[in-house]
């Protein structure tokens, strides 16, 4: 069976995960940093960026493909995937401050809700028909 859905946000999640790296790359070549952050401000925020990213992604994957597996592929998985990397994108560009700062927001809020609806509809996919 393919996962049309997991395969596609797994794909998306791999070139942010890049361009994320490449953003912290660039802030530390600017900023002189060759190792860690260096206590600046500026690489701790890439950092961080990044650091959010690689502790949701695994996540909202295994739950996307554990959905798919037992539900099939929908427009929910779909519209939940794209959500969660657009959100990603928002964050990534908030965490620098300035015009997108409220990306941050935007971008946290987005990935705790795709994190809360994706585990809720795991568990009522498994306990719906045991109640």
């Amino acid at each position: 069976m393919s996962l049309p859905v997991t395969l596609t946000i797994a794909a998306g999640a791999a070139i942010v995960n890049i361009w994320l790296m490449v953003r912290c790359g660039q802030a530390r070549t600017k900023e002189s940093v060759s190792i860690g952050d260096g206590g600046n401000e500026f690489v701790i925020r890439r950092m961080r960026a990044h650091a959010n990213f690689v502790e949701s992604a695994p996540f909202v994957l295994v739950l996307l493909a554990a959905l798919e597996l037992t539900q099939g592929t929908s427009n929910w998985l779909w519209g939940i995937g794209i959500a969660y990397i657009v959100g990603r994108l928002a964050h990534g560009l908030g965490m620098d401050g300035g015009a997108f700062g409220k990306g941050r927001m935007v971008g946290t809020l987005i990935t705790m809700l795709t994190l809360l609806g994706l585990a809720g509809w795991a568990l009522w996919t498994v306990y719906a028909t045991v109640l």
